[in-house]
């Protein structure tokens, strides 16, 4: 047909014949793996039932199957169990295709779109990059399922963690290693928010905090001492979920990662107070840093405050403010804050308590000691997390979230920026 147009017309469209030619190829190689796939002649008259029993064989039985080269139909022998009466099909078992219609090789492209982008976006890029027809609501529960089974993978770890049992790491030490952790909210269904106070006084919640941690290591500075993270060196975990719970998973992160064999380690936060808690208790000994770019928002949001309406007096604040920050004289930072007159209560009030943050997080501010020893002073890293990692993908217009949902797809996005989907996906196929 295409070539009769091409005669007629005396063009030829490239993309016509190219996917033409891809849907004849699907055909073909679908009847190819049909006959492959499907059970031999001869096979087994009874198996073992999950009971202890012996199942029989029932009858010859199709499943229709979505593979990587098109649908196709299966013939299989079904067994059946005269005591428990349940049924069975070990080669679904054999193919990894028990209990659902799609084969491994499209769970995983499922999984794939379905952590980066909008489940609807993900099925049409399922059939125009390789021509699978699935429903938007298959690329859910797949991607959804799959994202389970890593976050049931790492809670297993996190349990051995919790009693001890972790490996010991063979990795090589690094001279530095870093954690980094950060919160922000994703959009819920109003079921996973009721009851709970919004950040405006007086209004109902609408989000629900999504704990983000990340490990990295450092191996030298450049020229000038600035430090630098290596490449590709960065991996996340993350939940909806207690600081107590993030704090174990956020362990086991580093443990897995050596941070028992590095010679220096740092904890770097925007000076939360769950965050220092979490440190203190699972990092002792650690350097802890305040973000330099957070206290210096403290002071530019105070500033606004102070000056509304007198640009050239806030410059002249900020600047002394950033100086002694910068510096890392915390002591004299907080005395310009104490010498302020404010005219209101309010006022008042908000200068002590921006007063009392940089007392408590006075020790964390030794930036010049800091960059001394080639460390970094910022959270970028986790920042830039915070948008890549959650963000990107659960903080799109539109979108409510179900912590079940959510939890499932921020362990697989996780999984796979960490670099880790390849080995987890070996090791599910090597015990299916």
């Amino acid at each position: 047909m295409i070539f009769t147009g091409l005669r007629h017309s005396g063009g030829l469209d490239l993309e016509a014949v190219e996917m033409a030619t891809r849907t004849a190829v699907h055909h073909l190689g679908a009847t190819v793996l049909q006959q492959l796939l499907s059970a031999p002649a001869q096979f087994e008259r009874e198996v073992q039932c999950p009971c202890g029993q012996r199942a029989r064989f029932h009858e010859i039985r199709p499943k229709r199957l979505i593979t990587v080269v098109g649908p196709l139909t299966l013939q299989r022998p079904y067994y059946l169990c005269s005591h428990c009466h349940r049924g069975q099909s070990p080669h679904d078992r054999e193919l990894d295709v028990q209990g659902t219609e799609c084969s491994p090789g499209v769970r995983r492209m499922m999984a794939v779109v379905g952590s980066e982008t909008s489940f609807q976006q993900g099925r049409q890029q399922l059939d125009l990059l390789a021509g699978i027809e699935v429903t938007a609501k298959s690329v859910e529960r797949q991607a959804e399922a799959i994202g389970a089974d890593v976050a049931a993978g790492e809670q297993d770890q996190i349990g051995r963690a919790k009693q001890l049992e972790l490996p010991e790491v063979c990795a090589a030490a690094v001279p530095w290693f870093y954690i980094e952790m950060d919160g922000t909210g994703v959009p819920m269904v109003q079921a996973e928010t009721e009851g709970r106070a919004g950040q405006i006084e007086g209004q109902p919640a609408h989000t629900r905090e999504v704990k983000l941690g990340c490990v990295f290591t450092q191996t030298t500075t450049d020229r000038t001492g600035r430090p630098v993270r290596d490449e590709d060196s960065t991996t996340y975990v993350g939940a909806v979920e207690t600081a107590e719970q993030f704090g174990l998973r956020l362990y086991t992160e580093a443990w897995r990662r050596g941070w028992s064999r590095a010679h220096t380690k740092v904890v770097i936060g925007d000076g939360a107070v769950w965050i220092w808690n979490l440190a203190d208790q699972h990092f002792p000994g650690a350097i802890q840093i305040v973000d330099l770019y957070h206290a210096r928002q403290h002071l530019w949001e105070l500033a606004a405050k102070l000056f509304p309406a007198h640009e050239q007096d806030r410059k002249r604040w900020i600047a002394r403010c950033l100086k002694q920050l910068d510096r890392g004289q915390i002591a004299a930072l907080v005395k310009i804050l104490h010498d302020l007159r404010p005219e209101s209560a309010e006022l008042a009030s908000l200068i002590a308590h921006q007063a009392d943050y940089f007392v408590r997080n006075a020790d964390r501010m030794r930036y010049p000691a800091f960059r001394a020893q080639g460390l970094f002073v910022g959270s970028g890293v986790i920042e830039a997390g915070c948008k890549t990692v959650i963000g990107s993908r659960l903080k799109r217009s539109g979108m409510f979230w179900t912590i079940r949902g959510a939890n499932a797809i921020i362990a697989l996005r996780c999984c796979r920026l960490s670099h880790r989907f390849e080995n987890y996906w070996e090791s599910r196929s090597r015990t299916a």
